[in-house]
């Protein structure tokens, strides 16, 4: 790590920026923790991506995070584990917690049978995605909803970009027509935008996002490891691809202004 990082930090990772959601759950139960943010910016968006290609980059990236002094890794990108997160496990010694969307508690939650899922292509497709639905919402409706595009126009316009709001009106728009009163969030990018999903939707809908609950689960394994705490709270973000260009969209989607430092696993 940089001289002025703590040498074992929390190293949190996704495709892009939307796992700053993520990363933002994660200081606000355990601010005590350093974290390294690697966006994977130079291989965005992962849900173009083939799942072979997925699996090699996430397993190669875990290591090099392992290497680079992490002591446990959140895979803070959906796509990222639904594609790979059994290959990185396979890999890797380090405690690892990785994303899914919250079809459990979101079928636990419904009152009208119906539960909308917003996700990228590749998440919904993903056996991880098949046997999470039938291991846990076979009692209910489930309406997959892909977003083909939804992620990068965040990142690139910000939450509230015309391109956005186009593409939020055609896909939340078949959630509330199947009369979904719980909408899971199945990516990170989405939380940004949470507002504007819940405006589409009829009054009294539930949304869920699950960084709060990777947050508690990343509390419980370090404890379980003997590894909670010890660090100040400090924040290294890297990126495979621009560093100027992430930096404006963490500015974008933070509202606040950070180095970001190149790195390539």
């Amino acid at each position: 790590m940089p001289a002025d990082s703590a040498p074992h930090p929390v190293a949190v990772f996704d495709s892009g920026l939307g796992g700053l959601t993520v990363l933002r759950a994660l200081r606000g139960r355990l601010p005590l923790e350093d974290y390294f943010y690697f966006a994977d910016t130079r291989f965005l968006p992962y849900g173009d991506r083939p799942e072979a290609f997925l699996k090699e980059r996430g397993v190669l990236i875990a290591e090099a995070l392992a290497r680079r002094g992490a002591k446990a890794l959140v895979i803070a990108c959906n796509t990222a584990t639904a594609a790979a997160a059994e290959a990185i496990r396979a890999a890797s010694a380090l405690p690892i917690v990785a994303l899914e969307p919250g079809v459990k508690p979101a079928a636990a939650l419904t009152r009208s049978g119906v539960i909308g899922v917003l996700a990228t292509t590749r998440t919904l497709h993903s056996e991880r995605f098949q046997r999470l639905v039938g291991n846990h919402a076979n009692h209910v409706r489930v309406v997959g909803q892909a977003c083909p595009g939804l992620a990068e126009a965040i990142e690139t316009e910000g939450p509230q970009g015309p391109a956005v709001a186009a593409l939020l009106d055609a896909f939340v728009e078949p959630l509330a027509a199947a009369g979904a009163d719980v909408v899971v969030l199945g990516c990170t990018h989405y939380p940004w935008v949470a507002e504007a999903i819940a405006r589409r939707m009829p009054p009294g809908v539930t949304l869920l996002d699950t960084g709060e609950a990777v947050a508690r689960q990343l509390e419980r394994l370090l404890a379980a490891a003997g590894l909670l705490g010890g660090g100040q709270g400090g924040l290294t973000v890297a990126t495979s691809g621009a560093p100027l260009a992430v930096t404006a969209t963490v500015d974008r989607l933070f509202g606040a202004k950070m180095h970001v430092e190149h790195w390539e696993p």
